[in-house]
């Protein structure tokens, strides 16, 4: 276990995380707060580029992590993260999911293009990590231009996973760490290959008041001990 650190025993930081790590998240908040007694970790889950723009304007947040290099190094260009602090600690794949008692499953992304699977659920490529994946993995493929009339914009995966659970949508593009959590609403149809890994950065914000509660706080999700937690929802070690 991650040792305690020279911090106040009341510490409290704020953590912004994208929202396909809210599950896996946390556990490791609950066992960060177990190993340095005294601190508390507030959560705040939402899409990679909404919580980038919070953080922009201001918002008391410690420690951000992303579910995507691009929206961290937005970050860094903007410096609104410590320099030394950035680190990966997840890896996870991309998915195409359908309703579990879907009567059509598709098995490769060109299938997609057909008539049934008429309304595709995605993240927004503008703010959302995993819409951005989506719209790279069909470009590589040429088929975005003839998919991407069918694709229902969502703010964050977890409400890509939503519209399909409820079957509101045809298929949906989500991380496999979000397919697992609801077996009996969704099944993987295929995996998407993607252009980069999906991995997963953390580090300090560069106006987080917290001192070293913080930089503890992104050890511990790096350490093995934050990996193993990590690994129990479905991520990889990056």
């Amino acid at each position: 276990m991650v040792g305690n650190c020279a911090f106040a025993s009341d510490a409290k930081i704020t953590v912004s995380a994208a929202a396909s790590l809210t599950n896996a998240f946390r556990d490791v908040a609950a066992a960060f707060e177990k190993g340095h007694r005294g601190t508390r970790v507030l959560l705040n889950f939402a899409a990679s580029g909404a919580l980038l723009q919070q953080i922009a304007r201001g918002a008391p947040v410690d420690v951000f992590a992303s579910a995507d290099q691009e929206t961290m190094n937005e970050a860094d260009r903007q410096r609104l993260v410590k320099a030394n602090s950035r680190v990966d600690f997840a890896r996870n794949s991309l998915v195409v999911i359908v309703p579990r008692e879907a009567a059509s499953v598709p098995a490769a992304l060109a299938d997609l293009t057909g008539p049934a699977y008429a309304r595709i659920a995605a993240g927004s490529p503008a703010s959302v990590p995993v819409g951005r994946y989506t719209k790279h993995a069909l470009e590589k493929a040429r088929l975005w231009s003839a998919v991407a009339p069918k694709l229902i914009g969502s703010q964050s995966v977890r409400q890509v996973l939503d519209y399909v659970a409820r079957g509101e949508v045809d298929a949906g593009f989500v991380y496999a760490t979000d397919a697992a959590l609801m077996p009996d609403k969704v099944k993987v149809a295929f995996a998407v290959p993607t252009t980069q890994p999906v991995l997963y950065p953390v580090a300090v914000i560069s106006a987080s008041t917290a001192g070293n509660a913080a930089q503890a706080f992104v050890s511990f999700v790096a350490s093995p001990e934050g990996g193993a937690i990590l690994a129990r929802y479905g991520f990889d070690r990056p």
